[in-house]
């Protein structure tokens, strides 16, 4: 997570209701409404959330509880008159045997807050009846609401779904679930979500899409034994749109949830959401894990560097001090900083060192040199027009060593990269320095910045916003400063083949898969969920550094990012001259996982 310096502030409008639920055969009573667990879920992932709904007077002693978990404003009305819901759960199928929507759907525009500035976000439920939902939402933009997040309903979608999708133009998130989904897009083979707009469709025991624009990250489920299925779609919301507001990315802020969500359904009712405990983000797997003592003695080590001193970005391969298109080179070429390597018969076989420029150069330099080679004979290069529109031609030609040789592996995801950039840029109308503005007149600069650039192609795809976090890093390292972090904001860790390395080998993981490890040993391609395993284990452990070290995580990041030299890929580790051999678990036969991504 962007660390920001308060809990973030959410107002959800939407109310609360007074249900039977059904469960097994088994008749319970229990507070609900898509309101009141969306907040409660909000709630229990961190955020300072206000219910703006009809209030009860008197409070029904089924409500109580939820009250001392969020501020619950709005207008006053006999108990009564609260929606009432039967819900009956069988077979695996959900039936509304009786439906009372009582007040909620007698909120008129007067009752909302005046002013809605001080909230991060402000979601608003499906109200019963979209046309006052769609009201709602342009009356909470016109008193500055700084961003709007909505869901629905299968009834509301039978009334009408070119309402719906007026809906999800007129918001910035939005959540369904699939059955919604296919609703709202019949005939659509693919659903298509706008350039700077997310979505997010639940699948119940088969997960759930994250759509950031057009491109689509599925979620895996999680696998619980369901006691009551109502709420999971809310609570789901409730702590994705809390992820969102607290700076997460909108993936590995529904990843957080979608473990939330299979909280609840193992429980009746909301009870699991009143639960006052820190939400266990999704693991990696049991079988690799986080060593914390090496943890601790890594943070020691980093923390007797004495002060944080970092990289500069200043070099032969990089634009010079001052460059008038210094802000847009690194906005196209940090975008391109992955997969530098090689392979043969299913294995690792080379990292990238040629000559360009005049120089041999490894990975990350080649790249620069190659980029900065443009700066001067092609400046419309570093455009977005001219990102979107490169061919396979085009960047075969940039990557050309000295020798004329082609020599960049994965060339194919790298013009792809190039042109999702160029093309999401165009769209969002946004230029590196548009961008850069923005970001810098927000109260949490660094959050904003990251929160743009998930809608950006090249930066979006990653849940751990590997790029994102190195192209704010470098912005704010160069003399230049063009970009400040905001008091108390931190970056999240650059985790990349060299980090992962580096705690593989020191020992900050721990690998019990021995399938898996023997894989890392033998430097042979793994799949997907083996690659994950890793790198959100590693991202887990660098997390914790700044913190124990007192260091930055810049600070973290330029030890890790340089180790690279002191334990390589080809050559055995020079633990000798090696900062790190006190600490070090010197598990020198592990290596990366080997896996083709255009995230690092």
């Amino acid at each position: 997570m962007t660390k920001m310096s308060k809990s973030a502030k959410i107002i959800v409008i939407g109310g609360s209701s007074l249900d039977t639920l059904t469960v097994n055969g088994i008749d319970y009573s229990s507070p609900g409404g898509a309101g009141l667990y969306t907040a409660l879920a909000a709630a229990k992932s961190g955020a300072d959330v206000t219910l703006f709904a009809p209030v009860p007077s008197p409070l029904p002693a089924a409500l109580l509880e939820f009250s001392t978990h969020v501020k619950w404003i709005g207008p006053r009305v006999n108990p009564s008159e609260l929606p009432s819901f039967h819900i009956v759960h069988a077979n695996g199928e959900t039936q509304y045997k009786r439906s009372f929507f009582g007040a909620e759907g007698a909120m008129v525009a007067d009752d909302l807050p005046d002013d809605f500035s001080e909230y991060d976000l402000v979601h608003i439920v499906p109200l019963g009846n979209t046309i006052k939902q769609l009201e709602f939402i342009n009356i909470c933009r016109q008193r500055k609401a700084k961003l709007i997040s909505a869901g629905t309903g299968k009834p509301l979608i039978k009334q009408g779904p070119e309402l719906i999708k007026e809906v999800i133009a007129a918001t910035s998130i939005f959540f369904m679930n699939e059955e919604e989904a296919s609703a709202v897009f019949p005939n659509d083979t693919e659903i298509e979500v706008a350039t700077g707009k997310h979505m997010f469709v639940t699948k119940g025991k088969n997960g759930a899409s994250v759509f950031l624009g057009k491109y689509e990250y599925q979620l895996d489920p999680q696998k619980v034994k369901v006691q009551d299925p109502t709420g999971a779609g809310d609570a789901f919301c409730g702590a994705t749109i809390a992820g969102i507001a607290h700076g997460e990315h909108p993936v590995k802020a529904a990843m957080t949830a979608s473990v939330l969500a299979s909280e609840v359904i193992t429980g009746v009712g909301p009870e699991k959401l009143y639960i006052k405990s820190k939400i266990t983000e999704k693991q990696s797997d049991d079988n690799v894990f986080i060593n914390h003592d090496q943890v601790q003695q890594t943070a020691k080590l980093i923390s007797g560097f004495g002060s944080d001193s970092h990289y500069n970005f200043i070099d032969n391969t990089l634009p010079l001090l001052n460059h008038p298109l210094t802000v847009e080179y690194f906005f196209v070429t940090i975008l391109q900083q992955f997969s530098f390597w090689s392979s043969r018969g299913e294995r690792y076989h080379l990292p990238l060192i040629s000559n360009i420029g005049g120089n041999r150069l490894k990975g990350a330099f080649y790249l620069f040199m190659a980029y900065k080679q443009k700066l001067d004979v092609e400046p419309e290069f570093f455009l977005a027009e001219r990102q979107a529109s490169l061919s396979l031609d085009d960047m075969r030609e940039l990557f050309l060593s000295d020798e004329k040789e082609d020599v960049m592996p994965a060339l194919e995801l790298h013009l792809d990269a190039a042109k999702r950039y160029g093309k999401t840029m165009l769209e969002l109308g946004w230029t590196p320095k548009s961008i850069l503005t923005s970001a810098s007149k927000s109260s949490s600069p660094l959050a904003t910045l990251l929160s743009m650039l998930d809608h950006v192609g090249g930066y979006r795809e990653d849940p751990l916003r590997k790029k994102s976090a190195l192209l704010a890093m470098v912005l704010n390292n160069r003399p230049e400063k063009y970009f400040e972090f905001g008091n108390m904001e931190s970056l999240p860790p650059i985790v990349d083949y060299h980090c992962m390395r580096s705690n593989l080998r020191m020992g900050l993981l721990d690998v019990k898969d021995e399938q898996l490890r023997k894989k890392l040993e033998n430097r042979e391609l793994v799949t997907e969920n083996e690659e994950w395993k890793i790198r959100f284990a590693v991202y887990q452990a660098v997390e914790k550094l700044p913190e124990l070290s007192a260091r930055t995580m810049a600070t973290v990041d330029e030890y890790f990012f340089f180790s690279r030299k002191r334990c390589p890929e080809m050559s055995d580790p020079d633990c000798s001259s090696c900062s790190a051999d006190p600490v070090c678990a010197h598990r020198k036969e592990l290596f990366q996982p080997v896996f083709r991504t255009d995230y690092y």
